[in-house]
């Protein structure tokens, strides 16, 4: 267990058994605590988190060394879970704004072949951590994507971007709901990404699908990209090459951010990234 009188930081997590890789969320804008709220240690970030996850059936929290019953055969990881790794609050002192709120690190297990990597209930549940903290005015959202640990060439023809399965549950959101966002994916020291934009475009905003109505072919001037919290060797950066397009989404929420977030893992993935990539969507 990380010291939690430390200044808590994202980094690299080793692990005892196959996973699809380390993920965090990195949530910006403003947080303002629950005046009712205990700020005992026991209440933070890191110890709700766990607790948020187990109730949504996606914890696994057994140890790193657990890969065996205790009659010595091999146990059955289930796909889609993630262990706890860390969280926290703060960002290196010449980070720019907006603020860093609590950000989540955990260690994704391997996925199913038809499953989407589990973004979409790990900013969710993230989302309803800090909820619990404070009021939350998000303005951005930050998700390093393990990129190399999908097997695009192991996707069933039904499922071959598994959270294209999925966008009608924005179907019937509120038309005043939509908000303009900019989205930025960088691939860090791989050169790859501007390249393939415009597959990227394609793939995350097809026709007959509302999440993005608008797609994602509007290029806008490259601007100074939000700085992960995290050591570079984390995610293949620093921020080097990527793009940053413009788009319309159903809503500003981080149910949508993961939803976006699994989508562009996956086309990244069929495009022949084989690194880390950085997403990073803000409301314009």
């Amino acid at each position: 267990m990380p010291d939690r009188n430390a200044t808590a930081q994202p980094g690299i997590a080793p692990t005892a058994r196959p996973t699809e890789g380390t993920m965090f969320a990195a949530l910006y804008g403003e947080l303002v605590p629950h005046a009712w709220r205990d700020p005992a240690p026991e209440h933070d970030a890191y110890r709700l988190f766990p607790q948020r996850s187990l109730a949504m059936g996606r914890l696994d929290d057994r140890p790193g060394t657990g890969e065996e019953s205790a009659s010595g055969g091999r146990t059955h990881v289930a796909p889609e879970l993630w262990a706890m790794n860390d969280a926290g609050r703060g960002h290196p002192p010449a980070a720019p704004a907006p603020d860093l709120i609590p950000w989540f690190q955990v260690e994704a297990s391997a996925l199913a072949d038809d499953g989407p990597l589990p973004a979409q209930p790990f900013l969710r549940c993230a989302q309803d951590t800090t909820e619990r903290i404070g009021a939350v005015r998000l303005a951005a959202a930050q998700v390093p994507l393990p990129v190399q640990g999908i097997d695009a060439s192991a996707r069933p023809p039904y499922a071959l971007l598994p959270s294209m399965r999925t966008p009608a549950r924005f179907g019937e959101c509120d038309p005043r709901a939509r908000v303009p966002v900019k989205v930025r994916i960088d691939g860090g020291l791989n050169p790859s990404i501007p390249g393939v934009a415009p597959q990227f475009a394609r793939r995350v905003a097809p026709p007959g699908q509302n999440m993005f109505a608008n797609g994602l072919g509007e290029a806008v001037p490259p601007e100074d990209s939000l700085p992960p919290p995290s050591d570079d060797r984390f995610w293949n950066g620093p921020p080097l090459h990527g793009k940053t397009l413009s788009s319309e989404s159903a809503e500003w929420s981080c149910d949508a951010v993961g939803w976006l977030a699994a989508t562009v893992a996956d086309s990244a993935a069929h495009v022949g990234i084989r690194t880390p990539a950085l997403l990073t969507v803000v409301r314009a």
